[in-house]
């Protein structure tokens, strides 16, 4: 199962400021591991963002994102409390959400 994705929101003039770091591998299926196998490609596919449950963003990914990698985004509005989540699905079928309370 993968580690939980670091998230951070937080309010700046009246918008909502969002951090994650997710942690994934991102392999393309181009790398080669130390037998001079292929490693299989295995990617995010899809990221969802929700306040509350409303989605504030949806991004299609593929397999040139870097491993690990760090999303940064804002959308107007949220209050202190509320609900930021964070979903992503890869091209092997796993899913992780992770949420954390607007401060």
């Amino acid at each position: 199962m993968a580690s939980p994705m670091r998230i951070r929101a937080t309010m700046i003039n009246g918008s909502t400021e969002v951090k994650v770091l997710m942690s994934h591998p991102m392999e393309t299926g181009q790398r080669k591991d130390s037998s001079g196998a292929l490693v299989p490609v295995h990617h995010i596919k899809e990221v969802i963002a929700k306040h509350n449950d409303k989605v504030v963003l949806q991004a299609d990914w593929g397999a040139a994102v870097s491993q690990n990698p760090f999303l940064q985004f804002t959308f107007n509005g949220g209050a202190a409390g509320d609900t930021v989540s964070v979903t992503w699905n890869d091209n092997k079928g796993e899913t992780r959400t992770d949420q954390v309370a607007l401060r």
